[in-house]
């Protein structure tokens, strides 16, 4: 039996809100969007730059809900390796992003999308130098 990996779904509340912060701060590019009529919902699908199916996050936005996502550590986190983490936790955080797990160690942090979910960000390649203010800045809230 052949098995392959297709998407990850995330329900969201805003879909505007996550669009900019999966593809304007993360970097993620819309590949296709349905809106499915007798479900009442939309379904937006991202990859990084160049990717497909395979490699992608769904959000699922339902029309007509006011529930409230919560419970995103239950879901455990998505992962993503970034070219320099210490300039992506900037951008993140003058974007008014709360970074939880600052990267102390050049190598690993973790933030939260607008609906609760964590995303733990990993330097590609080798972890940076130690570098202020990320070395001595202290966890938020939790991840």
């Amino acid at each position: 039996m052949a098995i392959q990996f297709l998407h990850t779904m995330v329900r969201v509340s805003d879909i505007e809100e996550s669009k900019k912060f999966y593809c304007t701060l993360l970097g993620l590019e819309e590949t296709r969007r349905k809106d499915l009529d007798g479900a009442d919902c939309t379904l937006v699908f991202l990859s990084e730059p160049g990717g497909g199916p395979g490699n992608e996050i769904e959000l699922t936005y339902n029309w007509d809900s006011d529930e409230d996502y919560t419970g995103g550590r239950n879901f455990g986190h998505l992962a993503y390796s970034v070219d320099n983490i210490y300039e992506t936790c900037q951008t993140l955080m003058d974007a008014g992003v709360t970074i939880n797990r600052p990267p102390r160690d050049g190598r690993m942090a973790f933030v939260k999308s607008p609906d609760g979910i964590s995303i733990e960000l990993l330097q590609a390649g080798d972890a940076l130098a130690a570098a202020e203010p990320w070395a001595s800045m202290e966890n938020t809230g939790s991840w």
